[in-house]
């Protein structure tokens, strides 16, 4: 067996009313430093074939600039991968990766596509044997994989959502705010007297605050008993992240713009985080599963970040989470699935707030070309 095709599908969903269309895809959101954000979902998915006709799909997560990463995957990728053995995964991740590190790109598009590859192979290597991706990757340390749902906008109606998942079966919530500190403060106390004190409560502020108000805001969760503090403050200072999670009792959660194992060493070493959100999508599975074996070490949890991420990030994410002895808990946004896996004819299932494993071979997802193809932006 060895690898004859490899194609890149930059692909948008549209998830807007036409009447609500506007001409410019992309936008910066007036508060804060924030990420720049698409209109729509976006991603870009990877299909390799091989001799003996076997597919397998990907996805790195674009969640702007898909095109950008099929490119990637076509110019620089692909030529790798060409006549290459799949069972050979991890030697093909390193050997891509190792094609630009001297340049200088060791994160960033280059990872998210080798991330869809890596998947890709992953999946060829479980429908080959007939077996899911979590027994080739490693084997099955559960059967469930319980998720949280995200919650946002004003106290009351985050407080109606929250009552809304929670009835559904799911035991943990994160609130998304990125407003001042007494605001959030209102917002998370009407999620928790609404869910009262046995579901568990997460905030993700979006990098967007002073190491100082983190901590102000942090002993404030602290009373209303919420789990984690996410992406508190700017990636790049991990000597502020080590701080603010020395200061605080709650934990703090970081990382899901971390690709690799070496991004993570120091902010290991330095204990500058509590747990650990890899992005499955920007990581691949092998280094995925490299990230929470170095996470073991330093007794760190891993609870996966799906964000922007398509059906396969979410596929793949699954398998991932059975593979590991600290896995705690996976994000799910349980609104926008459906549209997501509008490209499949087969998909995960959420029960109870969970999604639970079973035996199909590879990833578990069925990809519908007619839909893939559809949904493809074209250059």
């Amino acid at each position: 067996m060895e690898i004859t095709q490899v194609e890149a599908f930059a692909l948008r969903f549209q998830t807007r009313k036409p009447s609500e269309q506007q001409e410019d895809n992309y936008y910066l959101p007036d508060e804060g430093w924030r990420c720049i954000y698409a209109r729509h979902h976006e991603t870009m998915v990877v299909r390799i074939t091989t001799s003996d006709g076997s597919v397998g799909y990907g996805e790195g997560q674009s969640p702007v600039s898909p095109r950008t990463s099929k490119t990637i995957v076509e110019d620089l990728c692909r030529p790798i991968l060409i006549g290459k053995d799949p069972f050979d995964v991890e030697y093909l991740w390193q050997r891509m990766f190792t094609a630009m590190r001297e340049r200088g790109h060791y994160t960033g598009f280059f990872i998210d596509a080798l991330a869809g590859c890596d998947i890709a192979l992953w999946d060829i290597i479980g429908q080959a044997t007939g077996k899911p991706v979590h027994k080739v990757l490693g084997g099955r340390y559960r059967d469930r994989i319980p998720l949280y749902a995200g919650v946002s906008g004003t106290p009351e109606s985050a407080a109606a959502k929250a009552d809304e998942y929670v009835s559904q079966g799911y035991t943990g919530l994160k609130i998304h705010a990125t407003q001042d500190r007494a605001e959030i403060l209102e917002i998370v106390a009407a999620v928790r007297e609404q869910v009262g004190p046995k579901v568990k409560l997460m905030v993700d502020v979006h990098t967007q605050y002073s190491i100082p108000d983190a901590i102000l805001l942090g002993r404030g969760l602290e009373k209303l008993d919420v789990m984690w503090l996410e992406s508190p403050t700017v990636p790049e200072d991990i000597p502020g992240q080590a701080a603010l999670a020395q200061a605080l009792d709650m934990s703090v959660a970081i990382g899901e713009w971390t690709r690799t194992r070496f991004e993570l060493r120091e902010v290991f070493e330095r204990r500058a985080c509590d747990i650990t959100m890899p992005d499955i999508a920007r990581t691949g599975l092998s280094e995925a599963k490299r990230i929470a074996s170095l996470a073991d070490t330093y007794n760190i949890p891993v609870t996966p970040h799906i964000g922007g991420g398509g059906i396969l990030s979410i596929a793949a994410t699954i398998q991932f989470s059975a593979t590991i002895p600290n896995f705690l808990i996976m994000e799910h946004s349980p609104g926008a699935y459906e549209m997501k896996g509008q490209i499949t004819t087969r998909k995960p299932t959420v029960q109870d707030g969970a999604f639970v494993l079973d035996d199909t071979p590879g990833l578990g997802v069925v990809i519908d070309t007619e839909a893939l193809e559809t949904f493809a932006i074209e250059a």
